[in-house]
């Protein structure tokens, strides 16, 4: 009988966040697999856990993963977690479980502190439909790309930044979607030096534009403004019917284009062009 891979969420900062049922969970697998052996190491040494460790992060998570998942099948229990957070979340766990739902080996979360989501609910912008986008690339056309596929986003977004990266990121926000966006800034979260800026993007961008800060951020930006819905009258239509014939088309093309591009009944439209209504 297969084994089962649980996932569990270790604290983003405060070590008082971690759960009972983390600790017990870790406490009874086989074996914990950790993006970095010495961070989980200390954690485990605080709550007094002693438990074979191996490594899996991003660049031996494909060669890695088939060990695990082997020794899943032969029915070992394994308890993966991350630096910080939840595992498989903007994060190589995700390609695990993958091959575990692939391979019929049950996958339990053991829930807990997350970085993005305890940022979202303390920004003070929208929270009922929000998006989650991670890192974005170092690479600046790739960035930009990234972020040019959101310019009509009306959800919240949510997004990784590390301080090294923050000036040219919120430089490229800025840019994007312009100076006046409202953007939270969430650094250091349940940490002693934890702060909250609530903010615009031009604002934000000036502030880190030669210093760069120190810790790990969470940007909270608000999504586009909803675009308002226009209605078009009969008059409307008919003066884009006259435009549309000095155009060359004749009344009846005109009519059947305008009612299209402006969600007009045709049939009304035509019959007010041909003077009948």
């Amino acid at each position: 009988m297969a084994g089962i891979l649980y996932l569990v969420a270790t604290p983003i900062g405060n070590l008082r966040d971690f759960s009972p049922r983390a600790i017990e969970t870790l406490a009874n697998a086989d074996f914990i697999a950790a993006e970095d052996t010495r961070v989980t190491l200390k954690l485990l040494n605080h709550f007094g856990l002693r438990k074979p460790m191996v490594s899996y992060y991003r660049h031996n998570a494909e060669t890695r993963g088939e060990e695990l998942l082997a020794r899943l099948l032969a029915g070992e229990t394994c308890a993966l977690v991350t630096d910080a957070g939840m595992p498989a979340i903007s994060d190589p766990g995700e390609e695990l479980v993958a091959l575990c739902a692939q391979n019929g080996v049950e996958v339990v979360a053991i829930p807990g502190p997350s970085a993005f989501v305890t940022a979202l609910a303390v920004s003070g912008l929208p929270t009922g439909r929000f998006t989650f986008e991670g890192f974005l690339a170092m690479n600046k056309k790739n960035r930009r790309a990234h972020l040019d596929s959101l310019r009509g986003e009306t959800r919240t977004m949510v997004f990784h930044e590390a301080p090294h990266k923050l000036a040219a990121t919120l430089r490229d926000l800025a840019e994007t979607f312009g100076p006046d966006r409202r953007v939270s800034l969430c650094r250091e979260l349940t940490k002693l030096h934890e702060e909250v800026l609530r903010t615009t993007l031009g604002q934000a961008a000036d502030r880190w534009a030669e210093t760069p800060p120190k810790g790990e951020f969470v940007l909270v930006v608000e999504g586009a403004p909803e675009a308002e819905e226009v209605t078009y009258t009969l008059e409307d239509g008919l003066a884009l019917v006259d435009r549309l014939k000095g155009e060359g088309l004749s009344t009846r093309d005109a009519v059947k284009r305008a009612a299209a591009d402006l969600s007009l009944s045709k049939k009304a439209l035509y019959d007010r062009a041909v003077g009948k209504g």
